[in-house]
């Protein structure tokens, strides 16, 4: 069934499902599954245990699947690399999903890590991350930012501004090091993603033109304390196929070429951006193809030119983490709402929202869910999944379909949640944020301490001695915080 104007309220992608209760393989961590009695299992481990314990909302990270994904990953671009004779570095992207047992995951795994602030920073340092395979981003770094970087001997340095050159060549001059750095060039392709997403277009914020590159790439090589090693470019996120990336490869080689005339540049970074399945209808391109298309447009500019492949480096987040990650909730209400002279839509309140997950207000993601406490025979209906936020687009999936019996006290689970949830979350209305939790053959442990409403208290200074007056509900897991 698709849309028609008998279904004016349906996504033309949308369709009714032959079962209300599925889990569609490229949505779900592999380990998803349901027991006898229709209660979802992740990682090994039933969702009403997972609730009782921790409570809801709750994310819930599945580190076999992280693992899996970094190491496919890492096989794809080192294999299409090794075809070519060239070596090509993984960099996790921090900024997808960061905690200090993720990046001891993805590092045991064989990747690096990219992070994007001091924060970022600080959380792979403490996660004992070799600082020589960190790469760190960002369009503003501050000078304390770069002063550490620089201290603890960060691998390299992806310059954003001529601002950023100049602060560099103050450190390094002051610390007597030279600094491994790269430049952030605007390859003028435009990823086929949300316009928030797309990165490497001339009017925002990142990078270089590329006719203004090789002025900063003199510039950069004129200063004793640094040393310019390649080039790099981000054209967006959530993309599927190659064709952008092999565009934006070609450019990028033309560049590499001239720059190299003067002084060898030995490494090519084309960024991340690798999408994945939020619904049933989402084909991502296997990382295999991507690493193999990519890698292979490369040799081919470089071939057309007559220089040798650089090594190369790639930077996926979404990738690796995203499927790894689904968020339960408890249903409060369901209301249906009349929303057309004969449609009627379900209206899912749960308690969670856009303060776990923005994507959807800021982007317009949309977002699958199904019943996670039980199945059910009851017919597909309709639902808009909502938050408890003081927002009417607090919406958490804009449309899908459930069974038609779903009621308050049910677990609900929307997958694919493991990038960009919890990186963007908020206290917004002072919900406290949710703890994260891995789960891995039958086990669970926290690995991000969820908030109380007495930890959001305890910020504001205007409450005399520390006194709140107040502590989390009653019915709140007293392992949820621990």
């Amino acid at each position: 069934m698709s849309a028609s104007s008998d279904r004016p309220a349906v996504p033309a992608w949308l369709t009714v499902p032959t079962d209300a209760n599925d889990l569609p393989d490229a949505v779900w961590p592999a380990s998803a599954d349901r027991t006898g009695d229709g209660e979802l299992v992740l990682g090994g481990v039933p969702v009403r245990d997972l609730a009782a314990r921790f409570g809801t909302p709750l994310y819930v990270l599945d580190e076999t699947e992280v693992r899996a994904h970094a190491r496919r990953t890492l096989a794809a671009f080192r294999d299409a690399a090794g075809r070519h004779g060239v070596q090509a570095r993984v960099y996790y992207a921090g900024k997808a999903f960061l905690s200090t047992e993720v990046v001891r995951w993805v590092t045991a795994e064989g990747l690096a890590v990219d992070v994007c602030t001091g924060g970022e920073l600080a959380v792979a340092l403490a996660a004992a991350a070799d600082p020589g395979r960190l790469g760190f981003h960002g369009n503003n770094k501050s000078v304390a930012e770069l002063e550490r970087a620089v201290a603890v001997g960060i691998g390299s340095i992806v310059i954003d501004s001529r601002d950023e050159i100049e602060r560099l060549a103050e450190i390094t001059e002051r610390a007597g090091v030279t600094q491994p750095v790269l430049i952030r060039v605007n390859s003028g392709v435009h990823a086929e993603t949300h316009e928030f997403l797309a990165t490497a277009h001339e009017d925002q914020k990142f990078g270089f033109a590329l006719d203004d590159a090789p002025a900063v790439a003199a510039r950069i090589r004129e200063i004793p304390g640094l040393r310019l090693v390649g080039l790099h470019c981000h054209i967006g996120s959530q993309i599927f196929g190659v064709a952008g990336f092999a565009e934006s490869a070609a450019r990028l080689v033309d560049l590499h070429a001239r720059l190299s005339a003067d002084e060898e540049l030995s490494v090519l970074n084309l960024g991340g951006g690798f999408g994945i399945a939020y619904t049933r209808v989402d084909d991502p391109t296997p990382i295999e193809a991507l690493a193999a298309g990519i890698v292979d447009a490369v040799a081919a500019e470089c071939a057309a030119r007559g220089i040798p492949v650089p090594d190369l480096a790639f930077e996926p987040g979404r990738s690796i983490v995203g499927q790894a990650g689904v968020t339960l909730y408890e249903v409060g209400t369901v209301k249906p709402v009349r929303i057309a002279d004969r449609a009627t839509r379900l209206y899912v309140s749960v308690d969670g929202g856009m303060s776990d997950n923005a994507r959807p207000a800021l982007y317009g993601a949309q977002y699958s869910a199904r019943l996670a406490s039980r199945t059910s025979v009851a017919d597909a209906a309709l639902v808009r999944v909502v938050g408890k936020h003081c927002e009417s687009g607090d919406i958490v999936v804009d449309a899908e379909y459930l069974p038609g019996d779903v009621r308050p006290g049910d677990l609900l689970a929307v997958p694919a949640t493991g990038a960009y949830c919890f990186s963007l979350s908020s206290t917004y209305n002072y919900v406290p944020r949710p703890p994260v939790v891995a789960v891995s053959d039958g086990a669970a442990r926290v690995i991000v301490r969820g908030e109380t409403v007495d930890d959001l208290l305890a910020r504001d200074a205007g409450i005399p001695d520390g006194r709140t007056g107040a502590s989390a509900p009653s019915e709140t897991p007293k392992e949820r915080h621990t």
